[in-house]
């Protein structure tokens, strides 16, 4: 089958970039794929942060095309006709934003009615943040297609914009690459960020935003390390919506500066490793998701998770056995997950746990998901 992707790839950064690479190179072996990716992704004033990272090339596609400029109206129709000339049997859409709604409406209608198959993989449904008008636009695309959903909440929330929706409910799968990238050692990336082998150590990662919760880690950190006193935290990523000054003091206020080590900013793909292979277990205390791909990277170096039971983050955590599910805005629930992971020793157990889960997870399994769907128009 001939498969156009539409999507960011390396070198953007992110986890959607990270998705559309691994997914672009997992097709490929058994499929012609090529990548149509963005020249500009978000211009500047709206997206102030580079947006891209060429330190590592592990995610690079070779077969992608840099052509969709998403302020520039006349690189929708260069694009749209580019792809239609290529006749593929199937493109595939990167959907997360009504932000881009207006270039791929084009590129679908330059598509046509001609039989090409059209899948979205919705990352978000809908955004985390609201939106102007983000249902009827939202509902403007994805009615021309099929559809992949990582969660039973984006099920829900497809369900309740398009009629009938054609789709297929897919896990995540694991970002395993991170774990081949400049593979780093336990001891070795202790010693980096002094700690010692005694430690007891939590990792949050990723972009600091409001609905991740970080604030209910903080304060349970004190009733943690009352039981755990060698346990610390790692905060690792960037602040995304200017709020640093508001988790300085927070942590000041609960006096942790002792027990939470901050790395604020961008880790490159190369460095992430540092930070997983070093923590025991990995905490998303998130107040709501649809999914999250941290759950997924924490899985692709087998670190079993506390998670909150919000979004799709049940659909892919495991209670007892991949990890632990707690309540959100519980930071007392936090304590009690983190402790019992601990006192009872359940690192090999969990371990396992996700051993098995090995092929559920697996970029395999969302092929087969792809190819299904693509085939079987009743599939719903």
């Amino acid at each position: 089958m001939k498969i156009t992707i539409i999507g960011p790839v390396y070198p953007f950064k992110g986890g959607i970039a990270h998705y559309t690479g691994l997914l672009a190179a997992n097709l490929q072996k058994e499929h012609d794929v090529e990548v149509v990716s963005f020249s500009l992704q978000y211009p500047n004033f709206l997206y102030k942060k580079e947006q891209r990272d060429y330190k590592n090339d592990a995610f690079k596609f070779e077969n992608t095309r840099f052509m969709l400029n998403t302020v520039n109206p006349v690189s929708y129709f260069k694009t749209g006709r580019y792809i239609k000339k290529q006749q593929p049997d199937l493109v595939i859409f990167q959907w997360w934003h009504p932000f881009f709604a207006p270039a791929y409406w084009t590129i679908l209608k330059i598509l046509g009615s001609r039989k090409t198959q059209i899948i979205f993989i919705c990352h978000n449904v809908l955004p985390h943040e609201s939106f102007p008008l983000q249902k009827p636009i939202t509902k403007s695309i994805l009615k021309n297609g099929k559809q992949i959903v990582h969660s039973e909440a984006d099920a829900i929330a497809l369900k309740s914009i398009v009629d009938s929706p054609i789709f297929e409910q897919a896990v995540l799968p694991t970002y395993d690459m991170f774990s081949t990238i400049n593979a780093h050692k336990r001891v070795e990336s202790r010693q980096g960020l002094s700690l010692s082998e005694s430690n007891q150590v939590l990792l949050f990662f990723g972009f600091i935003r409001e609905y991740k919760g970080l604030k209910h880690l903080i304060k349970a950190m004190p009733d943690i390390v009352k039981q755990l006193p060698a346990c610390r935290l790692l905060v690792v990523g960037e602040y995304f919506e200017g709020n640093k000054e508001e988790y300085v003091e927070l942590i000041d206020q609960e006096s942790m500066s002792e027990y939470i080590k901050v790395y604020d900013g961008y880790i490159p793909d190369s460095d992430v490793g540092i930070y997983f292979t070093a923590c025991d277990l990995v905490v998303l205390p998130y107040e709501s998701a649809t999914q999250s791909g941290i759950v997924q990277v924490a899985y692709g170096f087998n670190k079993p998770v506390v998670a909150t039971r919000v979004g799709g983050l049940p659909d892919v955590v495991t209670d007892e056995k991949t990890g632990y599910l707690v309540p959100p805005y519980d930071s007392n629930a936090i304590t009690d997950a983190v402790v019992k992971f601990f006192k009872e020793g359940r690192t090999e157990d969990f371990e396992s746990g996700i051993e098995a889960e090995r092929h559920r997870y697996s970029w395999d399994r969302l092929n087969e998901a792809i190819v299904e769907l693509s085939e079987n128009a009743e599939r719903c």
